[in-house]
């Protein structure tokens, strides 16, 4: 089959890799992020004055990115003067930003920063230290703002850190610390320690408890995220752990995994109430009331938000995003006063939702893409204002996007995917398709426009985005269902997917592909190792052995195999890894792969490509120098992705 002709072009979706991330604002201005692909994947920070203007504070070659954890996270801090303290990619250390527009090295180098918060004349933040046998520590820090003496220790003793907050009045801090063999999403403490004392007590948490996000409400009383209920739902306690109360309960996140550090999924406005994310899939924004227990959804553009808020008196900055509008920095005036103005509790707040929660469009499937809002919740409007539309190459007729659709896969357990069907002419005959699997595993698909998807859709190839079991987004019962059956339950979900678009008449059987990266490639490798379902399958960064993968990963997900799949044991790993069932491989597969990934070492890749050749299986391996976990410069974005399409257009003809 030639595929159809589309105005979206390889060097477009490289394009579009300009992502805003990770807004602070405070006293009518605002700062965030921006990702800049065309400039070797250098990460700058933007300043939007109150007049409006907006000013990029960041010339190359200043990179504002930390690799805390590898992953990193808010790289940025914004002073009482509007300066900015920062973390350089290159040297890891810190710098401030003065009103010169020069940067002044605060920290020396050897360790690396993130989670940064700027209170009263330091800066508060993790530490990262690798030491030259390979052990890694952490520690909560202070660092001089005038960069006069070295950064103190004030918390240490726990394998990680996140989310180190100080009181107002200046006498405790509290923060989030966990240990090996956990995840933050397994099991974490928020503790509380006397910067008076030295005196530290736990919280909320434990080794079977995911516990994130502390803020301050007042001097004595916090507010948190705590996933006790089998959902992440938000608390207030008292500051020793006493008279803990859920403020709003409710089978629905309001919270995402923290793979990196930095974000808080809720902000304290200026009148009390709290602007909150919740959902299933999708994060919606409301208004909580924490005395009531109120849930107010607000009417925007977006289906869907970043887990980073940042509040300004009643108003409430985000990362926004729709089907067909990307990923945009917003400002939400939010109503003094919402109850006169709230429509009948349970109506959508945002464009795409459903408005009872499990309505169902058609059997299996959702109405649309979103998730329904929370029993008792109201909605109202929130005068939006697009501070900068994310650049996202250029876009096509916004007719040819698609708009995906929640659908629920029938299985031994129901599976959750988003549907993006393909622009189709009148043609004969049922539609290819490519399955998508995300990274992580314990993370999750959203619905947010994707001109990568928009990109094969407009070519006439259909996509399904699954959410497999261990995803986030619906709970911890779903996300325990990869417990112990890493290879197994994502692979059975991804052929259950492709089995269902058949069974539908939504795709042609014997053109269906499947595609995904890091473990998600994982699960492309394994599926194409325990089922012939698939015509080829594409893995960008993905694991292929377990014990190399265990040996030489970074610190943060050293033990995460110990989860997903169990102890060491060459048994198992032997009946789970790909690489270890190569031999059940019958169809052709791409592999690409950053050389100097730190978390999926190029080997895993290159072990897989070699043992499929052997066997005489069509394999194409393509390797990038300078290239990390997850492709970020524009040469190597547009390569891979026109190796895809070649992939396949062979594939499907």
């Amino acid at each position: 089959m030639p595929f159809w002709p589309s105005p979206i072009s390889t060097r477009d979706v490289a394009a579009s890799g300009t992502r805003p991330a990770w807004p602070t604002a405070r006293d009518g201005r605002v700062w965030w992020t921006e990702d800049r692909p065309d400039e070797g994947g250098r990460t700058t920070v933007i300043h939007r004055a109150p007049d409006g203007a907006c000013h990029e504070l960041l010339a190359p070659p200043w990179n504002a990115r930390t690799r805390v954890h590898e992953y990193g996270g808010r790289p940025y801090a914004v002073t009482p003067a509007y300066e900015v303290v920062f973390a350089n990619l290159e040297d890891q250390r810190l710098y401030l930003l003065g009103a010169d527009g020069k940067p002044q090295p605060l920290t020396q180098e050897g360790a690396r920063y993130a989670d940064l918060l700027v209170r009263d004349g330091q800066v508060w933040c993790v530490r990262e230290r690798h030491a030259e046998d390979g052990t890694v520590s952490r520690a909560i820090v202070t660092v001089p703002l005038d960069g006069d003496g070295e950064p103190r220790e004030r918390v240490t003793g726990h394998d990680f850190y996140a989310y180190p907050t100080v009181s107002p009045d200046g006498r405790h801090l509290a923060y989030v610390c966990w240990d090996h063999p956990n995840m933050p999403w397994d099991g974490t403490e928020v503790r509380v320690t006397s910067l008076e004392t030295g005196e530290s007590w736990p919280v909320k948490g434990g080794p079977a408890e995911s516990v994130l996000a502390p803020s301050w409400r007042d001097d004595g009383h916090l507010y948190l995220v705590s996933d006790a209920s089998g959902w992440w739902n938000l608390y207030e306690t008292a500051l020793r752990g006493e008279d803990v109360r859920a403020l709003c309960p409710a089978e629905e996140e309001f919270a995402a995994a923290p793979w990196q550090l930095g974000g808080l999924p809720y902000a304290v406005l200026g009148d009390g109430r709290l602007a909150v994310l919740h959902g299933r899939g999708d994060l919606r924004l409301g208004v909580l009331d924490p005395e009531s227990g109120t849930l107010t959804d607000l009417e925007t553009p977006f289906s869907g938000w970043d887990a980073a808020l940042t509040a300004d008196g009643t108003s409430v900055t985000g990362i926004g995003y729709a089907a067909t509008t990307p990923r945009s920095v917003a400002t939400v005036d939010i109503m003094t006063r919402l109850t006169g103005t709230a429509d009948t509790a349970g109506t959508a707040g945002a464009a795409g939702t459903a408005g009872t929660a499990g309505t169902a469009g058609t059997a299996g499937t959702a109405g649309t893409a979103g998730t329904a809002s929370a029993a008792g919740t109201a909605s109202a409007a929130g005068a939006t204002t697009l501070l900068r539309p994310a650049a996202a190459g250029r876009l096509p007729d916004p007719a040819l996007l698609p708009v995906p659709r929640a659908v629920r896969v029938p299985g031994g357990e129901e599976v959750h995917a988003y549907l993006y069907p393909p622009y189709e002419p009148a043609v004969e005959g049922l539609p290819p398709y490519v399955i998508f699997v995300h990274g992580g595993p314990t993370a999750h698909a959203n619905s947010e426009f994707s001109l990568e998807k928009a990109f094969f859709t407009t070519r006439g190839v259909g996509v399904l985005d699954v959410n497999y079991g261990g995803s986030t987004g619906y709970g911890r019962a779903y996300r325990e269902r990869l417990r112990g059956q890493w290879g197994l339950v994502d692979v059975a979900d991804v052929v259950a997917a492709a089995e269902w678009l058949a069974a539908e008449g939504l795709a042609d059987p014997a053109r269906i592909a499947v595609r995904g990266g890091s473990a998600g490639g994982w699960t492309v490798m394994a599926a194409c190792c325990r089922s012939d379902v698939f015509a080829g399958g594409v893995s960008y960064y993905g694991v292929s052995a377990l014990g190399p993968l265990a040996a030489h990963t970074h610190d943060f997900e050293s033990r995460y195999v110990e989860w997903l799949v169990g102890r060491p044991d060459p048994a198992v790993y032997a009946q789970r890894e790909p690489l270890a069932l190569v031999g059940g491989v019958s169809c052709p597969m791409l592999l690409l792969q950053g050389l100097d990934d730190p978390v999926v070492p190029p080997e895993q890749s290159a072990a897989f490509a070699d043992a499929l050749s052997e066997r005489g299986v069509a394999c194409t391996y393509l390797a990038f120098e300078g290239e990390s976990h997850g492709f970020r410069r524009t040469e190597t974005r547009t390569a891979a992705l026109a190796a895809e399409l070649a992939f396949y257009q062979q594939l499907f003809s």
